[in-house]
Parts: C-alpha cells; sequence; structure tokens
C-alpha cells in the first residue's frame, strides 16, 4: 500500500459532504474496494479515515487481542465499533461526513486531513492552528523515541 501523507485544508458542504483531496484520492484508488471507514479517534478531538484494507488489519489485530468469552473485553470491543461508520466516495471524490461525527470532532465547516500513512485524520481547523506538540518538546520527544539523547545548547 502506498502511503497516505500530506497537510491539506477542506470545507463541508451544508450536508457534511467533503471532497477528499486528490492527493489521498489518488492513493486510494490503487486499494481494493471503495470503502472507507470512518469512525471518532479514541484520544484526540479528531475523525480517523481508514482505507477499507487498513481497517480490517486493524480489527484483525484487535479481534486477536480480545477474549470474546471477557465481558469487559466485549463492551470495550463493542464501544469501539459503534463510533464506526462506512463511507463510499461518490463519483466526484466526495464523502459524507455524518453529523454525529462532526460534532464529535467538533468540526463546523473548515476540516484539515493529515495523512498518517495507513489512514487519515481529519481536524478541525480551528484544532489545528497551533502545533500538536512545540518544537522543544517535539524533538526531545523525537530523540527519546527514536534512542537517541537531544544535542545540549553548547553543540
Amino acid at each position: 500500500m502506498k502511503r497516505l501523507l500530506g497537510n491539506i485544508e477542506a470545507k463541508t458542504d451544508i450536508k457534511g459532504r467533503v471532497f477528499l483531496p486528490a492527493t489521498f484520492r489518488k492513493v486510494l484508488q490503487g486499494e481494493e474496494g471503495g470503502a472507507l471507514v470512518l469512525r471518532k479517534d479514541v484520544y484526540q478531538p479528531c475523525l480517523n479515515l481508514y482505507p477499507e484494507k487498513a481497517w480490517n488489519e486493524l480489527m484483525d489485530s484487535m479481534r486477536a487481542r480480545i477474549n470474546r468469552w471477557n465481558p469487559r473485553h466485549q463492551q470495550i470491543y463493542r464501544q469501539f465499533l459503534s463510533d464506526v461508520e462506512i463511507a463510499y466516495p461518490d463519483a466526484s471524490g466526495r464523502i459524507l461526513i455524518p453529523r454525529r461525527l462532526l460534532e464529535a470532532a467538533g468540526i463546523t465547516q473548515g476540516i484539515r486531513f493529515i495523512g498518517m500513512g495507513d489512514y487519515i485524520e481529519v481536524w478541525s481547523t480551528g484544532n489545528t492552528e497551533k502545533p500538536f506538540v512545540e518544537a522543544e518538546e517535539f524533538t526531545a520527544a523525537l530523540a527519546e523515541l527514536m534512542g537517541d539523547e537531544p544535542p545540549t545548547q553548547e553543540e
């Protein structure tokens, strides 16, 4: 699968439809099936848009970790799936985002699509005006994550 990369602004219409950016449509056209899976992010005020193949891989991974005979696991799995919507791009490349998902992500009209490799985050442009992580903190966290200490000011 080609990677979904980029940071692109768009707008929803009055019905909640939005054009998928051409950059992403091009990558998604190579995918089997035209279905996209949309759900509210677990941690952030945004939506996650998955190509069907990436969604199925996520579901397989999740299902492998969940015990069907554990009531708590089933509740968590049910809650996770209850927020899912299937979206099919129309001939013009638009998808419909249901009102409940727009409201859950705080999206009124302006949208920012952020490619995350195997899926796309859909944000309200108002929530992306500031950096997600300040530059200094980002540098230190990235260095820690990648196994190196950040350079000191003297270097």
